[in-house]
């Protein structure tokens, strides 16, 4: 019975860690077949090759953490922050934040992201530390919105200043929940040390 659980446990286990490649595989499947039925749908190799890139480094990001520990709060914080990062970076590439995707405020994006990789850097990925670098993180999105907002970047665009406050709170919120996370799996390691 005992080996049957233990089975059954690797089983999800081994789901969890397959199921990010099999959404890429997705993801990058459906322009391919869109591609097929509309013409609204036009992608090419470069295309491709760089929403694989970004999907490849994603979820490589995600089977790290996954392998660096078995906390479930540490994992979840990990996918929340590898998800923000994906879909800002995506958004840019796409149609942009600030104006259009060719505005070089949209830039700024990556120093949001800079923070966020550096702190982790910094603090070695340990959760208690995690949880105050995505706190900063969140910050400097916030930081990123207040000045296109004050400068007018952007203005000209369709859909200033709603798309800016709107993605500007969605994304803080995305990197409060990881921090929020990772704070959470910092007191059950915390709690994990102190039992006897």
């Amino acid at each position: 019975m005992a080996g049957n659980t233990e089975s059954g446990g690797g089983r999800r286990r081994r789901f969890w860690r397959i199921a990010p490649w099999v959404i890429a595989a997705l993801i990058l499947l459906l322009p391919l077949i869109a591609m097929q039925f509309t013409d609204e749908v036009v992608w090419d190799e470069t295309d491709f090759a760089v929403i694989g890139a970004m999907l490849f480094g994603a979820c490589g990001a995600y089977e790290l953490a996954a392998r660096m520990t078995g906390n479930i709060a540490y994992r979840a914080a990990v996918g929340v922050a590898v998800v923000a990062a994906f879909i800002l970076i995506w958004i840019n590439l796409a149609v942009g934040i600030i104006g259009s995707e060719d505005q070089p405020a949209n830039l700024m994006y990556g120093g949001v992201l800079a923070v966020g990789i550096l702190g982790a850097l910094i603090v070695r990925f340990q959760p208690h530390g995690m949880a105050r670098a995505l706190a900063a993180t969140a910050l400097a999105q916030a930081l990123v919105g207040v000045i296109a907002l004050i400068a007018g970047l952007g203005s000209t665009g369709a859909n200033w200043p709603g798309a800016i406050v709107v993605l500007t709170g969605f994304f803080a919120l995305l990197w409060l929940v990881s921090a929020w996370l990772f704070r959470k799996a910092a007191r059950e390691q915390t709690s994990a040390g102190a039992a006897p």
